[in-house]
């Protein structure tokens, strides 16, 4: 719901963060593909839910990237900034194309391709600066608590 009410008042040349995908990440980093699929399918049908025209868009997108995010973090440590920052951009362009892709084969004109890669850029350093502040805010307070 706050992706879809008060996140619209930061739009920066019709460009928003999308917390949606930084939970998403956050999520997918720390566990298995399966587990962060079925996570982002649960979360892109709720931004489905609250989109008009997208059919099954951003479900479809939201839960691939977040099988890709679990599958590139492998390995490392969920806590490292530089990598989770990483992650959200890949992630980030990654969803974007799945996006478009889904809304081309239902029709949607492909002309625009070279604005929506663009604001998907802006949208990539948005939502790295949204994780990167949240994860070093949490840092904080956990120092603060021990």
């Amino acid at each position: 719901m706050l992706q879809a009410t008060v996140v619209h008042a930061l739009a920066i040349r019709n460009v928003v963060p999308s917390l949606v995908l930084v939970v998403v990440v956050w999520y997918a980093i720390r566990v298995d593909a399966r587990r962060a699929a079925l996570y982002g399918l649960a979360a892109g049908a709720c931004e489905d839910a609250l989109s008009a025209g997208t059919g099954a868009g951003w479900t479809i997108a939201t839960g691939a990237s977040a099988m890709v995010a679990s599958t590139l973090s492998r390995g490392f440590f969920a806590d490292s900034i530089p990598l989770v920052a990483a992650i959200t951009v890949v992630v980030t362009l990654l969803r974007a194309l799945f996006f478009w892709i889904v809304m081309a084969l239902c029709g949607y004109p492909q002309g625009l391709g070279a604005m929506h890669f663009h604001e998907a850029l802006l949208q990539a350093a948005f939502n790295v600066a949204v994780i990167v502040a949240a994860m070093v805010i949490l840092r904080r307070f956990e120092t603060a608590r021990r």
